[in-house]
């Protein structure tokens, strides 16, 4: 049985995270900076309350009588009491022999084209163990993204304002991009085990590490732009936000709405169809704000039964990156024109490059990812790499067009001045051509 170590990870993250933003709110009131503790509080206990409702809605307890942890999720103590369970399950399983046991069919890998299907037993342990890290997980997802992306924003925001970085918000803002990172990780490995469910996915440390770089790249510079964008355009960041968030939140429902598939009844049978539409609000609620900062790897679908798309679409993910590399080029430009007098001693050409490189480091170690350490590449159809090559062939090919186009304007504009100096000089030259032809005419 495997060590539910991810379940731990998970829990330390958000209990030192949640301590650390009530200390900082703290040290915020004692200064008197009334609205930073709000919204320190607000962006600390709004994704705790969701991590709580998740955590009771996919363990199913809304049709079971348990009335303790529910109060105990009502105390905000449910990973807690979810962690201690898990390690009860996974120490008392060994001691204790079980007299169920499920078959599972998973499919290998396939090695020179054939690719095999072996059986195995899971016991009763060992899916309740499963259901906890599949529930911890998605729970590190909302608590990075709803979370600790908003709180990172926020707290680096406060110290280019305050021109200050203090021990408590630094050692804050590390545990929230080390939160953010860990859940885009997780959602990068649920993605995968969704997508590729009849497999036998082991995924390798080297994909661990290739994932972790590539998030934290991406991520620390993305918020990094969206910061010094603030600290100079203040209402335009707003809007820009606004825009990015509102364009992710209702991309699914278009989606939805032009494949006119029927409305998902199988999420909870408890549920009635305001409540299924609640959730299916909060799944793209939550798929919005992994978009803003990172690629959201589990790309919602609302006409799927698992409501996460199974194809693997290289031209939206080469898509998103051209785009986002060209909105953090553009906003980093913005902040390099309009840029205050603090940024003086900020040596604004390094950094902005800096940024850039930064964010391509990102994308490089996503390539290297997908291209050699995805635990399923040998069942990819086409590679990232292709992808890649078709869009700048495209490109390509809109450039050139566009530069035909603009000779063959520059030659439309130029005809008609040739036409009127040919026909000007014909008509000089008609009347020497018919003095000499009576000319010689006269001398015959």
């Amino acid at each position: 049985m495997k060590f539910p170590g991810s379940v731990l990870i998970s829990l330390v993250l958000f209990m030192s995270e949640t301590a650390a933003a009530l200390c900082l709110s703290a040290g915020y009131r004692d200064e008197g900076d009334d609205m930073w503790r709000l919204l320190t509080l607000l962006f600390a206990l709004v994704p705790c309350a969701l991590v709580q409702l998740s955590l009771h809605f996919i363990h199913r307890d809304v049709s079971r009588d348990r009335p303790l942890v529910l109060l105990l999720h009502l105390l905000q103590l449910g990973p807690l009491v979810r962690c201690v369970e898990a390690f009860y399950i996974y120490f008392s399983a060994e001691r204790v022999e079980e007299p169920y046991v499920s078959i599972t069919k998973k499919r290998q890998m396939p090695k020179d084209g054939y690719s095999e299907e072996i059986e195995k037993e899971v016991g009763q342990a060992e899916g309740k163990l499963r259901t906890h890290r599949s529930a911890f997980s998605r729970a590190s997802v909302i608590q990075a993204f709803l979370g600790s992306a908003p709180q990172l924003t926020l707290q680096l925001y406060i110290c280019i304002l305050q021109q200050e970085v203090t021990v408590a918000r630094s050692i804050f803002m590390v545990l929230s991009l080390l939160s953010i990172v860990y859940g885009a990780l997780r959602c990068n490995i649920l993605a995968i085990k969704i997508k590729y469910d009849d497999y036998d996915v082991r995924v390798k440390p080297t994909a661990y590490l290739c994932i972790f770089m590539w998030r934290s790249f991406e991520i620390a510079t993305r918020v990094t732009v969206l910061v010094l964008f603030g600290s100079v355009l203040r209402v335009w960041v707003f809007l820009v936000v606004l825009l990015n968030f509102l364009c992710f939140f209702f991309y699914p429902w278009i989606q939805f709405w032009l494949s006119r598939s029927p409305f998902p009844e199988n999420i909870e049978k408890e549920l009635s169809r305001l409540g299924t539409t609640i959730v299916l609000c909060l799944l793209t609620f939550l798929y919005a704000g992994i978009n803003m900062f990172c690629w959201s790897a589990a790309q919602v679908e609302l006409s799927d039964p698992d409501l996460i798309s199974k194809s693997q679409n290289w031209y939206q993910m080469t898509v998103y990156y051209i785009v986002r590399l060209m909105e953090n080029a553009f906003l980093l430009l913005m902040w390099y024109v309009y840029r205050t007098d603090f940024y003086l001693y900020v040596c604004a050409p390094t950094l902005f490059l800096q940024l850039l490189i930064g964010y391509c480091m990102g994308i490089f170690f996503m390539l290297v990812f997908y291209q050699f350490c995805h635990p399923c590449k040998k069942l990819f159809s086409s590679s990232i790499t292709e992808a890649l090559l078709s869009c700048f062939n495209i490109l390509y090919f809109i450039c050139q067009h566009h530069k035909s186009t603009l000779l063959k304007g520059k030659v439309a504009m130029k005809s008609p001045e040739n036409t009127g100096e040919a026909r000007g000089s014909s008509k000089t030259i008609d009347p020497q051509n018919r003095s000499v032809h009576q000319s010689a005419s006269s001398n015959a």
